[in-house]
């Protein structure tokens, strides 16, 4: 082909039809029908499983709480979100020193969170505000001195199967001292973690 040649491209017959397969609406909507229904079904199994693990770890294993309240400060601030394992005490005992959640004596519909002073068999007794156990002072350097009571109490020897237990905020908690001690069957577990707030988390 030389300059200024032209070439023609083969034109399409005048009669040839163009033909586009349409799916039929019903179709169409049966097939998101299933998806949509496969999805559903694979959202109902995972959260059915969700609901089944949550339910066996809060009856066998670990519950979750929230702190309301001020007693356990500064070691547990209120809104606090935790741990609580109740297999803890299946095998072994409450100790003194753990922070435990229990049922209140009084209305056992109601629970806190406190920590064990003394367990059965021990004596205490408090002086100004210092306690003791079986005659030792406790060692209570998680206390701030603001937070420190000035009250007296006891000596008095915990009965077999039973636990004296105090909040941290000694000047701002209502706890043995005042309604007396705790059976052992009303500790529900050991406080093991705070999750929540993250910048705080521990480890008890």
């Amino acid at each position: 082909m030389q300059e200024g040649d032209t070439a023609e491209l083969p034109s399409m017959p005048a009669h040839a039809d163009v033909r586009l397969e349409l799916e039929d609406p019903a179709t169409v909507m049966m097939r998101r029908l299933g998806i949509w229904r496969d999805e559903f079904v694979a959202w109902f199994k995972t959260l059915a499983s969700a609901a089944v693990y949550a339910t066996l770890i809060v009856t066998f294993g670990f519950q979750v709480a929230r702190v309301e309240g001020l007693s356990m400060a500064p070691t547990l601030a209120d809104q606090d979100r935790l741990i609580v394992n109740k297999f803890a005490y299946r095998m072994g005992a409450p100790r003194r020193g753990d922070i435990v959640m229990l049922f209140y004596p009084l209305n056992p519909d109601k629970s806190f969170v406190k920590r064990v002073i003394a367990e059965e068999g021990d004596t205490v007794r408090i002086v100004d505000g210092g306690v003791f156990v079986n005659d030792v002072p406790m060692r209570d350097d998680f206390v701030p001195p603001e937070y420190r009571s000035h009250d007296d109490f006891g000596p008095t020897v915990i009965p077999e199967g039973y636990y004296f237990v105090m909040g941290d905020h000694r000047n701002n908690s209502s706890d043995s001292r005042h309604w007396g001690m705790v059976p052992k069957k009303y500790i529900i577990g050991k406080v093991q973690l705070r999750w929540w707030p993250i910048p705080t988390a521990r480890v008890f």
